[in-house]
């Protein structure tokens, strides 16, 4: 459902910033900003994290967005930049039900939520906690860290996860009273961590008179090399903590810099630091004369030949030109958002560009070919799982490049190597490692994704898939043409649970009648089709031998290949099997378990969900007969007609409905409204408002009232569900026409002359979200002959396609209905979408139309 016209402020557009004010035309404030910002490093560094953020209400109904994305780089993670609260993923389920979730390893979010896995399948333990204050519900902070196998996340980590969303909840309550609109409509802001334990850069100088051998140090000079040395002192002093070679540079400098040309000299030396540890220090020195040392008062004596030395310490014991130029590899490093931090030499001409072109850039802009979703996948992986990534990669045409991913804290080292036989880097049964050429490239060798690997990245389509079949043949039928084929099976088996037996569902591939003994087959047989569903593990055989040795008296088919036993389990409650067969022996590696056992989860859900379609459709559909009117009035001087057509994907019923009042003042109430959502509740949901309208408009309420008191009803009946409406009540006589509309798409009027028209009616806040909103009244007339549409967004709203596109195609097709009798015209204007297969949602219109005689 679309809501249109809604008051209040809107999201700031194309600023790239959250709006904070909620002024108008003011600019956004940082305030909302460095709030999330703050609370969301506070938490991840508090639990020992390496990423989070926080998601937060996007001023759209059911959405959360993405604010702030601590220690990753946010366009590597765009689809999951925005959360509907109804998915099965734990941000939603967190935010709907107010309760924290705490995801040790990937075992567990695999039992809880399957969708999580499939979408990110790498392993990694994830917090998550509710942004609240009192009744307010602002969003989800999240927290990522390394997973913990098998060992809850400890209490102390649960009650700072806890305090972090109350605290947060709280200073965002604060800024709502100071007039901050808290909502987040844009895409998120990335956030930084800190360096981890990095020591700091630090700076000095010293200024060397070469007559007298004296050597002036400043302050920060004095600092990197400990309190027992004391300025000013002789420059044996300095040089003694030099090693020979570095003290022979030093003087050399010396002389360079006081010679001829007197041409500044940048010399490299180590320095012995007072924990006997050696800093890596660059020199550049400069020849001055009479120029006063660095900290010598008035009196110093400011004569003869001078050396200003001015030292760095980066800290890192390591200048990584210095060590990186030397190897053999091109070499860059990113840090946790994604932008090049260093580059070495050989990556220069590997790239054929400048460091300086580079450095600071995006690595999807540095190295294009990066924004490939293999190559994206591969970035998600080392960045959230912190292990290693090795693949080959294609950026262009008869080119080949081996790269390693080496992931921590701070950021990503790459290393690149050119490959001229991408062929011989592909995987061989018994070989120890692929393609390796020698000693001296086995570290190096590239673990290439194989037929097998690739399916790893499959369970996206997969989802999506199960997420349009209804029925429990349309599941199989999904997982039979996208699981199969993604991991090389050959054979399918689906059992579903039913009075304590496993009972035979759907099959592929096995030899016929092969799985009759099975059908039927009670919870206490040891079979493995059992086995997996009582003790919820996933069972892989990597051969029928295998399989028989473990169950010596389980019948086997002729097939020697391998088998995989997932348990069907949604939301912990059991629903069946799932027996995936493969025509030869192969083994199974962690990742394709991991991957497996998280779509049996999806299999499961769709599954239970197709199981409950049948009585929750047949329970809905009778609440919307029963409820949508089976005959209009009839009504001297005007006709009405309604029609409504059910959407096709999910439940078929939704919460569309329309009805037409006879008021008892002599007028016609003309109503049309939307439900958020389908199936039960909401049909439930639009029979309590329309009965609301009902009663309302019999009692002869203002149209505004009428809308009013619906509005404050819904809050009442249930807070969080939401609708659209639009309410007119007409004059038959007169034609006069008063109209509101909450958040619904106005109607269309098709004139006498066959011109038609958007009716402009001033537009009110969706019902269900504000006991305050108010409704506007907008006055207009009917002339005879003339025909109102009242519709929902489903006649209009198609994908990938502006609404407004369809709201004109509506008046197109509205004006060639030309002088059509009523019932006709309606038929004709849902004739096309009832002829398409895949409709998202329901569609209600109704006509109404004064008679051309009627004055």
């Amino acid at each position: 459902m679309t809501s249109h016209g809604t008051s209040g402020p809107g999201p700031a557009g194309g600023t790239g910033r959250p709006s904070g004010t909620g002024a108008a035309d003011g600019p956004p404030s940082g305030a909302l900003t460095w709030t999330l910002a703050e609370a969301a490093l506070r938490a991840v560094e508090e639990v020992g994290g390496y990423a989070g953020g926080v998601y937060l209400r996007s001023g759209t109904p059911g959405l959360l967005r993405l604010a702030v994305l601590v220690g990753l780089p946010g366009p590597v993670f765009r689809p999951w930049w925005r959360m509907h609260t109804n998915r099965p993923f734990p941000v939603a389920e967190v935010h709907r039900s107010g309760q924290s979730v705490h995801l040790p390893d990937v075992e567990e979010a695999m039992r809880r939520f399957p969708q999580l896995v499939a979408s990110l399948p790498f392993p990694f333990a994830s917090l998550y906690a509710p942004v609240v204050a009192g009744r307010e519900r602002f969003g989800v902070l999240v927290a990522l860290r390394a997973p913990t196998p098998g060992v809850p996340v400890g209490s102390q980590d649960r009650n700072r996860m806890t305090r972090g969303g109350l605290h947060l909840g709280e200073a965002l309550a604060g800024l709502v009273r100071q007039g901050t609109t808290v909502e987040w409509p844009d895409e998120p802001v990335c956030v930084q961590l800190s360096t981890a334990g990095a020591p700091p850069v630090r700076f000095g100088a010293f200024d060397w008179d070469l007559d007298s051998g004296m050597v002036t140090m400043d302050r920060g000079l004095v600092e990197i090399l400990g309190a027992e040395v004391t300025s000013p002192c002789r420059i044996e002093v300095l040089t003694s903590l030099l090693d020979p070679e570095d003290g022979y540079a030093l003087w050399a400098a010396a002389r360079q810099a006081t010679g001829p040309d007197g041409r500044p000299v940048v010399r490299r030396i180590r320095l012995k630091g007072p924990d006997g540890g050696l800093h890596l220090l660059e020199v550049s020195t400069r020849a001055r004369k009479d120029a006063p040392p660095p900290g010598a008062g008035a009196n110093g004596s400011g004569a003869g030949l001078r050396l200003t030395c001015t030292l760095v310490d980066l800290g890192t014991g390591l200048i990584g030109s210095d060590a990186t130029d030397r190897l053999p590899r091109a070499i860059l490093a990113i840090d946790r958002l994604g932008r090049v931090t260093y580059v070495n030499e050989r990556t220069e001409r590997l790239l054929g560009r400048s460091r300086g072109s580079l450095a600071g850039r995006p690595l999807w802009e540095a190295l294009p070919w990066f924004g490939h979703p293999f190559h994206e996948e591969q970035l998600r992986a080392a960045l959230l799982s912190g292990d290693p990534v090795r693949f080959l990669a294609h950026p262009e045409p008869g080119r080949w490049l081996s790269v390693s991913l080496h992931p921590g804290r701070d950021g990503l080292t790459m290393v690149l190597v050119p490959e001229d036989d991408p062929a011989r880097l592909k995987p061989r049964a018994g070989t120890p490692g692929p393609g390796a050429r020698g000693p001296e490239r086995a570290e190096d060798s590239l673990s290439l994704p194989d037929d097998r690997v690739s399916a790893l990245y499959r369970p996206v389509a997969l989802a999506i898939a199960l997420s349009e079949a209804v029925t429990a043949r349309q599941v199989s039928a999904v997982v039979t043409e996208e699981l199969l084929p993604a991991f090389g099976g050959r054979q399918l088996a689906i059992y579903l649970l039913s009075e304590r037996r496993l009972y035979l569902a759907w099959e592929t591939g096995f030899p016929p009648g092969f799985l009759e003994p099975f059908d039927g087959v009670a919870l206490d047989e040891r079979v493995p089709g059992v086995e997996t569903l009582t003790t919820g593990r996933a069972l892989f055989f990597e051969s029928m031998e295998q399989l028989g040795r473990t169950y010596p008296d389980l019948p086997l088919d002729a097939h020697s290949g391998a088998r995989a036993f997932l348990p069907l389990i949604a939301s912990g409650r059991p629903v069946g099997s799932c027996i995936l067969g493969f025509d030869r022996p192969r083994g199974f590696s962690p990742e394709e378990r991991t991957v497996l056992t998280a779509l049996a989860g999806l299999i499961a859900q769709a599954l239970e969900r197709a199981q409950r379609y049948d009585t929750e459709s047949a329970v809905a559909r009778g609440l919307q007969d029963a409820l949508l009117p089976h005959r209009l009035p009839v009504w001297e001087g005007v006709d009405t007609v309604g029609r409504y057509l059910p959407g096709t994907q999910g439940m078929d019923v939704g919460g569309d409905w329309y009805d037409v009042i006879e008021t008892g003042q002599g007028h016609l109430a003309l109503v049309i409204g939307d439900v958020q959502g389908h199936g039960v509740a909401a049909a439930a949901t639009m029979g309590q408002l329309r009965s609301a309208v009902r009663a309302f408009a019999l009692a002869g309420h203002r149209p505004q009232d009428v809308m009013r008191g619906t509005n404050r009803l819904l809050i009442d009946l249930d807070p969080g569900q939401f609708a659209s409406c639009c309410y007119v009540l007409l004059d038959p006589e007169s034609g006069e026409l008063r109209a509101v509309r909450a958040g619904h798409p106005p109607p269309l009027m098709l004139r006498p002359d066959g011109t038609t028209e958007l009716v402009q009616l001033a537009g009110g806040m969706v019902l269900g979200i504000d006991d305050r909103a108010s409704y506007p009244v907008t006055r207009l007339l009917l002339p005879p002959g003339a025909v109102l549409a009242l519709f929902t967004d489903g006649l209009v709203e198609r994908p990938g396609q502006d609404i407004d596109d369809g709201i004109a195609l509506l008046r197109q097709a509205l004006a060639a209905t030309g002088s059509l009798p009523l019932a006709d015209a309606a038929d004709r204007l849902i004739r096309e979408a009832r002829q398409v297969t895949s409709r998202p949602d329901d569609i209600a219109l109704l006509l109404a139309a004064r008679r051309p005689d009627h004055r």
